[in-house]
């Protein structure tokens, strides 16, 4: 698919014509609003780093030096965050139920769009950092995060990665590649798998791999 894209009209060229995946593509993907206030980055790092924001939202306290167990990366690295040390921390300190403070569950939920916006909708090619810019929105106000036009700045992020990937010597595309595999199956079936157990990982209970992002329960 990336040998067919064609940077300069953002589509794909094929010998019956041209395609592209349009806005209207991701609305029904994703469900993601296309209509709202652009996601743009008017953020500045801030002198002393994401940490202390993080620390005052999230309550936690965000080391700078110690790896993390398994990943072998410290939480923090040049303005980027663990998206698996936030997801770890937060399933160890909070155990959602009925009885669960209501400050509780906004952290987590807060640490699910994270993890969602950082390893699924704008992710990068190790999967495992979200970028700093994305805190001072994931953080404020519940309100505001719901008026960001998503959908647009997903297919942007699509778009930039397509032709970042399609010049010569690159190797790896991040972005939101599951959205362009899904659009690719329904207008190119000949693409998509033919056998439904494809889909399906083995384990005691069948289960769909798209699973919440890092694990979450």
């Amino acid at each position: 698919m990336t040998e067919r894209w064609r940077p300069e009209l953002h589509t794909f060229h094929f010998p019956e014509g041209e395609m592209t995946i349009t806005l209207k593509d991701v609305a029904i993907l994703t469900g993601l609003p296309i209509t709202g206030d652009a996601i743009i980055d008017s953020s500045r790092k801030p002198e002393d780093g994401w940490g202390p924001l993080i620390q005052e939202r999230l309550g936690f306290n965000m080391p700078t030096t110690t790896p993390v167990e398994g990943v072998g990366h410290p939480p923090l690295n040049a303005g980027q965050v663990s998206i698996p040390w936030l997801v770890d921390h937060i399933q160890l300190e909070v155990n959602i139920g009925l009885d669960t403070p209501e400050d509780q569950v906004e952290r987590y939920a807060r640490v699910y769009l994270i993890a969602l916006v950082g390893g699924f909708l704008f992710p990068d090619k190790s999967n495992k950092w979200i970028q700093g810019m994305w805190f001072p929105m994931l953080l404020g106000d519940w309100d505001e995060i719901g008026r960001k036009s998503w959908g647009s700045a997903v297919l942007a992020g699509i778009y930039r990665e397509l032709c970042t990937c399609s010049r010569l010597g690159a190797k790896q595309a991040g972005g939101a590649m599951f959205i362009l595999q899904l659009w690719a199956w329904e207008h190119l079936p000949f693409l998509a798998p033919q056998d439904p157990r494809e889909f399906w990982l083995p384990d005691d209970e069948l289960r769909f791999v798209a699973n919440p992002p890092y694990g979450f329960k």
